[in-house]
């Protein structure tokens, strides 16, 4: 019988390679040299940023990343893909410090070891600064979780590759924490990864080293490591987990893992998962492995993906009055209403006051109830208009969206009261002959194109943070499947919300 897929892909780490004699350092030894200069990457500073510049395009302004996840190969291999993570970094932004985090790959241990032995890491291009207090207080504070371990260290080489990026990024690197994963227990690094949550802010960059699959067909790498990239820009920490399952279900034929780094990601996803998905929106920014490299071959290859993460923003263009004057009672019962009508379906008690009140009594109304389970969307179904009252539309349009979204399961007795209910009530549609009638963060799109149509909520556009092209594409591609140009001869209608949302009462 084949191990279980976790076992596999988190203890590449213990088994692809040979150990190492464990090193010491004696305590006078303040500066890491660099282990794989020479091999990884070129061993001088003109080298160095000859290979590296061409590939390196710092964007002017935008959104600073909060975490990247970036290859750790030889630069001949994966550099260029590094490289257009690291480019999203804006040009002249500072950060505190920077957490690099990545597997072990000579020995294992249990936890996660942080650098506190050396002031400094060296390249060919400098010295970077370690933040040596900051490794200390991560041991003192992890309750076993962190070490410092010399042998973890020594000869490591997913850490290192880094450095230069972020030398030829930054000029002056801001301190780093090295931090090596040498273990494959979820509980552990869960645990970990709690350890680094309050850190995970806008102050520090978080760096994830991780190649993915190993030594499968190039045509098979492909499939895998894509499938990889869209559990992690779409999912948590469990839809990674299920990923790391389903690829080894697919047996591709001499593929020992789908990411190397894995237990470093995991770390990264239940991070993002505590503080909520909702809140950061993740890019595949590049796509390449071996066999793309003149260096490479197709039989068995190494697949690469750069994948950035990145803290949402308000949408500029919220609107600041509102469409609708709401008093609290009305909005109580407007959640009570959907949270009552989920419960009836699902036979169990419910003890809110769903009487419908003031505007709930009127008809006319077009609604969409929203569902988000532990901070993902469960299911969303919504009509622009009714000829029922709104508390009945809203009753209506809660079950829908528990029991009857398509791209969901029903709701289950186990997960009703981990729900999070919002419900939207509509303007009534409005024709649009142009698109800079449609107003991002204020309106709603819908599109219809034969017998095709989609709708995005308002909202959409602050939970993805995309602009106005990516939100009609999106909407045309995903919802209406009509293609990503499709909105362009496609009649379209706007709309506006207010909404109300359970969190906020």
């Amino acid at each position: 019988m084949r191990p279980r897929p976790l076992h596999i892909l988190l203890t590449v780490i213990l088994t692809c390679f040979i150990a190492q004699p464990m090193s010491s350092y004696p305590d006078t030894r303040k500066v890491r040299k660099p282990a794989v200069a020479g091999t990884f990457y070129p061993s001088s500073a003109k080298e160095i940023k000859s290979m590296i510049g061409p590939w390196l395009h710092p964007v002017a302004e935008g959104p600073a990343p909060q975490a990247l996840i970036v290859p750790h190969a030889g630069y001949v291999f994966s550099g260029e893909v590094a490289a257009s993570a690291f480019s999203r970094i804006p040009r002249g932004h500072i950060y505190k410090r920077i957490f690099l985090l990545g597997p072990s790959h000579r020995v294992g241990f249990a936890g996660a070891s942080v650098d506190t032995l050396f002031a400094y890491a060296e390249t060919p291009l400098g010295k970077v600064p370690v933040d040596v207090s900051l490794g200390k207080e991560l041991i003192k504070d992890g309750n076993g979780a962190f070490t410092c371990r010399a042998d973890a260290h020594d000869r490591e080489h997913c850490l290192e590759v880094q450095l230069p990026f972020l030398q030829m990024t930054f000029g002056e690197v801001p301190p780093i924490a090295p931090i090596v994963i040498g273990t494959q227990r979820l509980e552990v690094l869960e645990k970990i990864a709690e350890v680094l949550e309050p850190y995970f802010n806008e102050e520090n960059l978080f760096i994830i080293s991780s190649d993915f699959s190993h030594y499968p067909s190039y045509e098979d790498a492909k499939k895998s490591d894509l499938f990889m990239a869209e559990a992690i820009t779409t999912g948590g920490l469990e839809e990674f987990l299920d990923a790391l399952r389903q690829v080894d279900r697919m047996g591709f034929r001499g593929e020992d893992t789908a990411a190397c780094g894995a237990n470093a990601i995991a770390i990264l996803l239940s991070i993002l998962d505590t503080q909520g998905p909702g809140y950061f929106s993740a890019e595949h920014v590049m796509y390449r492995n071996s066999g793309d490299s003149p260096y490479g071959d197709k039989d068995r290859v190494v697949g690469y993906n750069a994948i950035v993460f990145t803290r949402k923003e308000k949408a500029a263009d919220t609107p600041e009055d509102h469409l609708f004057h709401f008093s609290d009672e009305e909005k109580a019962a407007m959640i009570a209403t959907a949270r009552g009508a989920i419960c009836s379906a699902l036979r169990l008690d419910y003890d809110g006051d769903a009487r419908p009140v003031g505007i709930l009594r009127e008809k006319g109304y077009g609604v969409f109830v929203t569902l988000h389970l532990d901070g993902r969307l469960r299911g969303c179904i919504g009509r622009f208009t009714s000829d029922d009252t709104l508390s009945e539309t809203i009753r209506e349009m809660a079950q829908s969206a528990a029991f009857h979204d398509p791209r969901f399961p029903a709701v289950s007795r186990s997960e009703v009261h981990r729900l999070d209910i919002e419900v939207s009530v509509l303007s009534p549609l409005k024709k649009i002959d142009s698109i800079d009638e449609f107003k991002l963060g204020r309106d709603g799109i819908y599109m219809i194109k034969g017998r095709s149509h989609g709708t995005f909520l308002p909202q959409v556009a602050q939970e993805t943070g995309w602009n106005t092209e990516q939100f009609l594409g999106h909407c045309a591609r995903d919802k209406a499947g009509i293609g990503w140009d499709g909105w362009k001869d496609a009649d379209l209608y706007t709309y506006q919300t207010e909404v109300v949302k359970e969190s906020e009462l």
